[in-house]
């Protein structure tokens, strides 16, 4: 997922900082004299930290998902170590007699995914009052 993903952030991160590198207060501090060094860690950094915490989070969730499909598949990590998808299709099986062995889990996953997209919504909105 990290090597897939990569390419995407990384083309998010240039086009921030190509974006917040034309600013005025970028050319304030050159025409300060401030070095590249300055520049980067005290006015772009902190300007692009708002969307990539905001990508951040939105990418955990997008890979929770992912696993628990994959986990569901039978394509996830090995039958030792459990997880949410192969949880929930253990659970499938008796979801005639007994709902909640595929709810419980299934609950789990859509609230830890929901909880990971309002995080970064309202990072989001925290960032937009600066």
């Amino acid at each position: 997922m990290v090597f897939v993903n990569a390419p995407t952030v990384f083309r998010i991160t240039r086009g921030l900082t190509m974006d917040i590198k034309s600013r005025d207060y970028v050319s304030a501090a050159q025409t300060r004299g401030e070095g590249p060094w300055y520049i980067m860690l005290w006015e772009i950094l902190p300007n692009a930290r708002g969307p990539l915490i905001v990508d951040f989070c939105l990418r955990i969730g997008y890979t929770t998902i992912l696993l628990g499909t994959l986990g569901f598949f039978g394509l996830g990590v090995s039958p030792e170590s459990p997880d949410w998808g192969s949880t929930i299709d253990k659970g499938r099986k008796l979801l005639s007699l007994y709902p909640h062995p595929a709810l419980v889990p299934a609950i789990a996953l859509m609230s830890l995914v929901l909880g990971l997209n309002l995080l970064a919504d309202g990072l989001r909105e925290e960032s937009l009052k600066d």
